[in-house]
């Protein structure tokens, strides 16, 4: 089982939940459209990864997102999080009107940072993303279409959220393809205030 760190102890999600389409800029990006309800789907234990990969068969897209740890049917702590996508391959799937799993459910690709104690409002969550020591994503809770609060209430309308489930809530504008030797810096903030914030190097 792969596991993530919160509070210097290991926990090991049963899976990842994630939220598309939630921010309209990173909507029109992609030339979509706005749902009527949540996009909702699931990654499994095995995509989180400690790691960011690249994949020389498939092109692999970085997604920031603001990442939720659940317990007793509560957010508790919130973490950097990175839906990897492999864009092509998504891109057909639509096309054909086939599932995302092959896309966005496959081995390592939910990358997260430690998760830190949730002790801020919600609404004072933003998320940074630099690349190569440039910023590429950045966006807060006001840009969200569908709020967290909501997004745990939708999800638990039709889908059990146990202990130690993530709850990724979607990207902002700014996606891209992963090069080998990127180094990536994700972060939250609470407002100003740092909350966490980890780098990765492609591998």
């Amino acid at each position: 089982m792969k596991s993530i760190q919160f509070n210097n102890e290991v926990f090991f999600p049963s899976k990842v939940i994630c939220i598309g389409k939630n921010y309209a800029a990173h909507i029109e990006e992609m030339q979509s459209e706005v749902p009527e309800q949540p996009v909702i789907f699931i990654k499994p234990n095995s995509a989180i990864s400690d790691d960011v990969l690249f994949n020389e068969q498939d092109r692999i897209d970085y997604e920031a997102e603001i990442s939720f740890l659940v317990s007793d049917g509560k957010y508790v702590a919130v973490a950097f999080g990175l839906d990897l996508t492999k864009r092509l391959v998504q891109k057909k799937l639509k096309t054909s009107g086939l599932p995302w799993e092959r896309a966005k459910a496959f081995d390592n690709s939910a990358v997260f940072s430690k998760f830190v104690a949730l002790d801020c409002s919600l609404s004072a969550l933003r998320l940074e993303l630099w690349i190569n020591e440039t910023l590429t994503q950045s966006a807060n809770y006001e840009l969200m279409l569908t709020k967290p609060s909501a997004i745990k209430d939708e999800i638990e309308s039709f889908l059990t959220l146990e202990d130690n489930d993530v709850v990724m809530t979607g990207t902002p504008k700014g996606v891209g393809p992963i090069q080998l030797g990127d180094v990536f810096v994700g972060r939250i903030l609470a407002n100003e205030h740092l909350l966490v914030e980890q780098s990765w190097e492609v591998k």
